[in-house]
């Protein structure tokens, strides 16, 4: 090869190289421009340079299509009706260009149930179409499908596909346990650590302003993910009630009699209906004893115990199904059966002790806290060794009731009125004033607490 060749050669490879260098060099450019924009919000600045890096550097960041999301989302938000749905589409095609480019920084289980949502708020697609999206996220990525109103459409759209003849029963009923297994591990979750700031709170100590965040942020997805357990639960609505179970359940019975799985999901749902009463909850319990004699069978044996009022007998079933029980939500709810029947025996600190343990198991369980701030209002005058001190115990039931609406948003109306009525019985600010060495009380009895006294 001759030096004029060569010389040739080596100048295009300069110009390439040189040409990549500087678009290189504008990319980031452009892009530090639109980012520096976005960061504040300011999209109408950052529209123009975000779209340009979008197109010709697509692989430049992953930032380009976050910032892009929010961008897509303020105006979707702000835009009239009519215009929604071709900003949906271009949101659409913006998440499909960065799976395509950023895959590994791309949830699936996020992104699809998103799309889904919006499909179904703009009316895109049918209803199949809809759902698919839902379905792949949840079946594919679960773990990131977390937004409360995603959780509800996907349920919601599956009913409405069974009252259409499109889907069966049977897989509405498995997807309603799924749905509510991901609420209340999502519920126990910010519950647990609510609870734990409350506690900090509860001590003295002044909380962080990014805990004091945290706790309102906790708060706010706690209510939200009560309000879709109530919409899913309305939802299901008769198609869960004895008059459908029953008869869909006899006709799978002989089929399914040694089918453990199915056994359990009956037996449950029969359970949570209160369809007891009937010869196929025996035969179900039964069935499932003898295939499998586990936490599950145990504990529905010790319902039917307390339904023939044997006591002593179901409290030995429900003890047995606690042991084997290895799922935290469900050995909450044998532990809470056990504290009901103590409470109801008048055994206020082994009722007590088994709340507790269904709290532990399942920190999102206000309805403990309930009963523990019952009991203890009504031991004041048996746990306090004088008037301020019988009052103060009302303080205490108090803080156990607001417990219960901080863990559990769908007893926060009720939390706040129990609580309100507890404090009118504790002692008033005249009493706090005429009583200034007491900074604290010391609860006797069965309750054997302190509380703090507040400032009024």
């Amino acid at each position: 090869m001759n030096t004029k060749v060569l010389l040739t050669i080596a100048a295009g490879l300069v110009l390439s190289t040189t040409n990549i260098s500087a678009q290189a060099s504008d990319c980031a450019t452009t892009a530090s421009i639109a980012y520096e924009h976005a960061k504040v919000k300011n999209y109408e600045a950052a529209e123009e340079p975000l779209w340009k890096v979008r197109k010709e550097c697509p692989t430049y960041s992953v930032a380009t299509y976050q910032f892009g999301q929010k961008l897509l989302a303020h105006k979707y938000k702000k835009a009239p009706a009519g215009e929604k749905m071709a900003i949906a589409k271009e949101r659409i095609a913006l998440w499909k260009e960065r799976l395509q480019y950023f895959p590994a920084k791309t949830k699936i289980g996020a992104m699809h149930s998103d799309i889904g949502q919006l499909m179904y708020d703009n009316k895109m697609g049918t209803k199949e179409n809809q759902f698919a999206e839902f379905h792949k996220a949840w079946t594919e990525d679960k773990g990131n499908f977390k937004n409360p109103k995603n959780v509800y459409t996907y349920f919601s759209l599956l009913v409405d596909l069974h009252g259409e003849k499109k889907k069966e029963l049977q897989e509405v009923f498995d997807l309603y346990d799924e749905v509510i297994e991901k609420i209340e591990d999502e519920e126990s979750s910010k519950a647990k650590t609510i609870g734990e700031l409350t506690d900090k709170e509860e001590s003295g100590t002044t909380l962080t302003k990014k805990e004091k965040k945290k706790l309102s942020r906790y708060g706010k997805i706690l209510s939200n993910y009560s309000k879709v357990k109530g919409g899913v639960n309305q939802k299901l609505g008769e198609l869960a009630d004895c008059k459908n179970l029953i008869p869909l359940y006899n006709g799978q019975f002989e089929a399914k009699k040694t089918d453990v799985s199915w056994l359990k999901s009956a037996a449950s749902r029969m359970s949570s209906k209160d369809c007891t009463d009937d010869p196929l909850f025996f035969k179900l319990v039964e069935s499932l004893h003898k295939a499998e004699p586990s936490a599950k069978s145990a504990y529905y044996l010790g319902i039917l115990a307390l339904k023939d009022r044997k006591t002593t007998t179901a409290l030995k079933y429900f003890n047995q199904s606690a042991e084997l029980e290895t799922k935290a939500s469900d050995k909450a709810k044998v532990y809470f059966k056990i504290g009901e029947i103590m409470k109801r025996q008048g055994s206020k600190g082994k009722a007590r002790s088994y709340y507790r343990k269904a709290i532990k198991q399942k920190p999102s369980m206000g309805v403990c806290y309930l009963r523990i701030a019952s009991m203890v209002a009504k031991s004041a005058n048996a746990c306090g060794d004088n008037k301020f001190n019988k009052q103060a115990v009302y303080w205490l039931a108090a803080n156990y009731a607001d417990r219960a609406g901080k863990v559990d948003p769908s007893l926060k109306s009720t939390a706040s009125k129990t609580a309100s009525s507890y404090r009118g019985l504790a002692p008033t600010k005249t009493d706090i004033f005429n009583n200034p060495e007491i900074k604290s009380v010391s609860i006797g009895c069965w309750i054997g607490e302190t509380v703090r006294v507040p400032k009024l």
